[in-house]
C-alpha cells in the first residue's frame, strides 16, 4: 500500500515548473481542473493518434472524475512522452522500474510559442486606468472557448466534474423531495457538499482484540495518534483516521460541526456518542486516498449486559451508508457471533456489497485447525448474513510480525501472502471506484426517497378528513406492513427497496401523519427525469473525451 517512487506523477522540480506553466495555460478559468474540450485541444499538439490519447486519458483519470487535476495532468503528459518514444500504453505503465523523474516533457507542437505569448500579454497597460498595469485574461481563455474566464460570475454549483453535477442535481431535484416528506428523519440526514467531496472510507468491525487497530497500523506502517493496542477492549471509541497537515487528535464535538468534514449527521446521536468519537489526523500518502474508521470492539458474553450510553447500532448503520468498504474482522479463537454482533450485522442491511470478511491472526492455528475454523466461520456467517451469495473471506495475519511458519508451514505462508495481496488490491481499487460508488449511492438514495414519498403520501391519503384521526393513525401504524404492500402494488415498486417496517414504525409514531404533505407529482417527475435523463447525460458529458 506504500506509494512507490516509480509511480507516474512524480517528476523533477524543473519538469514540474514546466508542467505547471502548461497546466495554467490549459486551465483557462483557473479552477484547477482541465475538462474534456480543453484537454482534447491541448493534447492534440502531441500529434498522437486518437486511440493513444484515449488510453492516456483512461490511465490519467483512473478515478473517472471527468477532469484532470494537476497530478493527473502530469501523469497524462508523462504517458504522452512515453507514447512518443514508442512505449505501448497500458494500465501497467503506471508502475515500472525506470526513474520516472528522468522522463522528459513530450513534444507539443507550437505550445512553447503560445505559452510565451500568453505570458507577454498577461499584463498590459489600459489607458482607461490612468496607466496602471492591469492583468488581462490570457489568450488561452479565448483559445479554449468552452470554458469561460469569468470565474467570479460562475453559478454556485458550476459543473466541471461528475461530483459537481451530482451536487447540483441533489440541490435542484432530490433535496426538495427529501425535505417535503422528512426523508432526513426517517432514513438519512440531508447531504452537504462535504458528503460529496469526502475521501472514500473503510470501516473495521469486530469483537475486541480481533486486530482492528493493528490492521490500520499495519497498512500505514506506523503509529497514528490515539491508537491503543492490547488484549483487553482498548479502543472504546470511534476513531476516524484521516489525512491532515500534522499529527493530532480532534474531539468528536469539534469534528461534528466542522463544515469541511462529512460528519455533521452524527450530531443526532447526542453528546454521549460525540464524547466517544474522535478524529486522528496525520500526513500520510495512503490517507490522502482513503479514510479509515476504527470502531469499539463489539461486546460478547457477560459484557453484553452493560448497556452503551448511545445507539451503537445506529451509529454503525450511519457509517455503513457512508463507507465504501466494511471489513468484518474475526479471530480464530472468537468465532461466536454475539447478540450485539448480530444486531450490528443486521444494521448493515442494504450495504451487503460493501462487506468483506477477514479471518485475522490465522497463523495462530495449524493447517488442519484452520480448515475447521474456516468452515465454522462460514456456518456462523450463513446464519446471520441473509444473502444467497457466499461472502468473500480473506485469511491471513495482518500485523507487522512475520508469519509463524512453525505452525502454518510453507503452504500456509504462501496462502497468507496471496490473501493479503488480494485484500490490498481490493483496498487500492477503492479510490479508483470512488466516483462510481458516489453515483451508485446517489441513485440508491434517490430511489429510496421516491419510495419514502409514496409511503408517506399514501398514509396521508388514508387519514380521515375530520373525526377519528388518532385512531386512524394508530391503525395505520399497527398495519404498516399491509400498507407497504398496498404502496408496492399501486406503484409497481420492488419489495426489496422498502425500508425496515419496525424502524419506520418507531419514527412514524412521533409524527402526526395528517401534517404530512400530499403526493406532489411534479417533484416525483423531477426525480424520475433526473434518474432517466440527467444523470446519464452527466456521465456522457464527463466520459473519456476520446470515446
Amino acid at each position: 500500500m506504500e506509494i512507490k517512487s516509480g509511480t507516474l506523477g512524480s517528476c523533477s522540480k524543473d519538469h514540474q515548473r514546466i508542467y505547471q506553466e502548461w497546466f495554467n495555460f490549459a486551465d483557462s478559468d483557473g479552477d484547477g481542473r482541465i475538462t474534456g474540450d480543453a484537454a482534447t485541444k491541448f493534447f492534440a499538439m502531441s500529434k498522437l493518434s486518437r486511440q493513444e490519447l484515449k488510453q492516456v486519458w483512461a490511465i490519467a483519470d483512473s478515478k473517472r472524475q471527468g477532469f484532470l487535476g494537476f497530478h493527473e495532468f502530469i501523469i497524462a503528459v508523462q504517458l504522452i512522452s512515453l507514447a512518443q518514444e514508442g512505449v505501448e500504453l497500458t494500465p501497467s505503465s503506471l508502475k515500472f522500474e525506470a526513474d520516472v523523474e528522468k522522463i522528459d516533457p513530450p513534444m507539443m507542437e507550437g505550445l512553447d510559442a503560445m505559452v510565451a505569448k500568453s505570458k507577454n500579454s498577461t499584463v498590459l497597460v489600459d489607458p482607461v486606468t490612468n496607466g496602471s498595469a492591469q492583468p488581462l485574461p490570457p489568450p488561452s481563455s479565448q483559445w479554449f472557448a468552452p470554458k469561460s474566464g469569468r470565474k467570479a460570475q460562475a453559478p454556485q454549483y458550476s459543473v466541471t466534474s461528475i461530483v459537481d453535477g451530482l451536487k447540483r442535481l441533489y440541490v435542484e431535484k432530490l433535496k426538495p423531495l427529501e425535505v417535503a416528506y422528512r426523508f432526513n428523519d426517517f432514513v438519512s440526514p440531508l447531504l452537504t457538499n462535504s458528503d460529496f467531496d469526502a475521501k472514500p472510507m473503510v470501516m473495521l468491525l469486530g469483537q475486541y482484540s480481533t486486530g482492528k487497530t493493528t490492521f490500520i497500523k499495519h497498512l500505514l506502517r506506523c503509529e497514528y495518534p490515539g491508537a491503543h493496542i492490547g488484549p483487553e477492549p482498548t479502543t472504546d471509541r470511534f476513531v476516524v483516521v484521516m489525512s491532515g497537515p500534522d499529527e493530532r487528535s480532534i474531539p468528536g464535538n469539534t469534528i461534528a460541526v466542522h463544515a469541511d468534514m462529512p460528519f455533521n449527521g452524527l450530531t443526532k446521536f447526542g453528546g454521549a456518542f460525540l464524547s466517544k468519537f474522535e478524529c486522528s489526523q496525520m500526513p500520510h500518502p495512503l490517507l490522502d486516498q482513503i479514510t479509515f474508521v476504527d470502531t469499539p470492539g463489539v461486546l460478547s458474553g457477560e459484557k453484553q449486559r452493560t448497556q452503551r450510553s448511545y445507539d451503537f447500532t445506529g451509529v454503525i448503520s450511519w457509517f455503513a451508508a457512508k463507507c465504501d468498504m466494511i471489513l468484518l474482522l474475526f479471530d480464530p479463537h472468537k468465532l461466536d457471533i454475539s447478540d450485539e454482533f448480530k444486531r450490528v450485522i443486521a444494521s448493515l442491511r442494504g450495504n451487503d456489497d460493501k462487506i468483506r470478511v477477514v479471518l485475522n491472526k490465522a497463523d495462530q492455528v495449524d493447517t488442519q485447525q484452520l480448515m475447521r475454523v474456516y468452515g465454522a466461520l462460514m456456518w456462523s456467517l450463513g446464519k446471520v448474513l441473509n444473502t444467497p451469495e457466499v461472502v468473500r473471506v480473506y485469511i491471513g495475519s495482518f500485523n507487522d510480525k512475520p508469519v509463524n511458519e512453525g505452525i502454518v508451514g510453507p503452504i500456509g505462508r504462501d496462502l497468507f501472502e496471496k490473501e493479503q495481496d488480494d485484500l490490498l488490491a481490493d483496498l487500492i481499487d477503492i479510490p479508483k471506484k470512488a466516483c462510481d460508488r458516489r453515483i451508485n449511492e446517489f441513485v440508491k438514495r434517490a430511489r429510496a426517497a421516491k419510495i419514502h414519498a409514496y409511503i408517506i403520501s399514501h398514509l396521508k391519503k388514508e387519514m380521515p378528513a375530520m373525526m377519528g384521526k388518532a385512531k386512524a393513525q394508530q391503525r395505520l401504524i399497527d398495519n404498516l406492513e399491509d400498507e407497504f404492500a398496498k404502496v408496492q402494488r399501486d406503484y409497481h415498486l420492488p419489495a426489496g427497496d422498502f425500508p425496515s417496517v419496525d424502524h419506520f414504525k418507531e419514527v412514524l409514531s412521533g409524527y402526526n401523519i395528517d401534517k404530512f404533505e400530499k403526493l406532489k407529482p411534479k417533484t416525483i417527475q423531477a426525480v424520475d427525469d433526473m434518474l432517466g435523463y440527467e444523470i446519464p447525460e452527466l456521465l456522457k458529458n464527463f466520459r473519456n473525451p476520446y470515446e
